[in-house]
């Protein structure tokens, strides 16, 4: 039998999903190999029976916390899908809120505010709340990735995602470096697979793929003291996707 698939989205935009959808033609290689039972997305169908689970989004409410606990029990493999879902993504600035601030200046009605509905807490990324066993990062994520990470689980192999930095891709195509121009990029620490997307065309990496594993921190330090700039700048740009504690002086 094909390994089941399902998709679920949590607080996102749905922009990773809707890569899957933009695979086209693409995408029918994939259905020869895998079952695909829930994509809310794409069709009306759905099942609560699936092998591979694709998490979108990152958990803002306590009923989104126990929904994502009981997918992870019945998938026996979950995959975070996109920086929402990685990483807490663009979603996550609201942490440098209270959740009552953020109530009340979403809902200004106190009954409002007060529905479970509307219950809320420091908003998390997926590895937060339960185990994940494989990442597709960026935002949104990039198709042709996802493609090699679902051929590469239905083999049974580990999917390759890249552990070095933007900067490698940039060296590959030649391009001159942003810093030179003036501008600001992450690209020294946050993980490849994008192909340089931003830096190509001339804006600077903004680390939507997440820190490395193991990010050169002096290599980094060195490069922002060559332009007059300072850690913390760093950490400030970084918080775009990932207001998280981990990226915090």
């Amino acid at each position: 039998m094909k390994p089941r698939v399902a998709f679920f989205d949590f607080a996102s935009c749905e922009g990773c999903q809707l890569q899957v959808i933009n695979l086209e033609e693409s995408i029918l290689d994939l259905v020869e190999i895998v079952d695909v039972v829930s994509f809310r997305e794409a069709m009306k169908e759905h099942s609560d029976e699936y092998d591979i689970a694709f998490i979108e989004g990152s958990i803002a409410r306590p009923m989104d916390e126990e929904r994502l606990k009981g997918i992870r029990e019945k998938a026996r493999i979950l995959v975070a899908l996109g920086a929402c879902a990685c990483i807490g993504g663009v979603n996550s600035l609201r942490n440098q809120f209270s959740v009552e601030e953020v109530k009340k200046m979403v809902y200004a009605d106190t009954d409002v505010r007060n529905n479970p509905y509307f219950d809320a807490f420091p908003l998390k990324a997926v590895d937060e709340v339960v185990k994940v066993d494989y990442y597709i990062h960026g935002c949104p994520i990039d198709r042709d990735e996802f493609g090699k990470v679902v051929t590469a689980l239905v083999l049974g192999k580990k999917p390759e995602i890249p552990n070095y930095p933007v900067c490698v891709e940039c060296k590959k195509k030649g391009n001159v470096c942003v810093f030179e121009e003036g501008k600001f990029c992450l690209g020294p620490v946050t993980r490849a697979g994008c192909n340089a997307r931003c830096p190509t065309s001339g804006a600077g990496c903004e680390g939507c793929r997440g820190l490395l594993d193991d990010p050169n921190t002096d290599s980094e330090l060195e490069v922002l003291q060559k332009y007059g700039l300072t850690l913390q700048d760093a950490l400030d740009k970084f918080k775009l996707f990932c207001y998280k504690s981990k990226v915090k002086k």
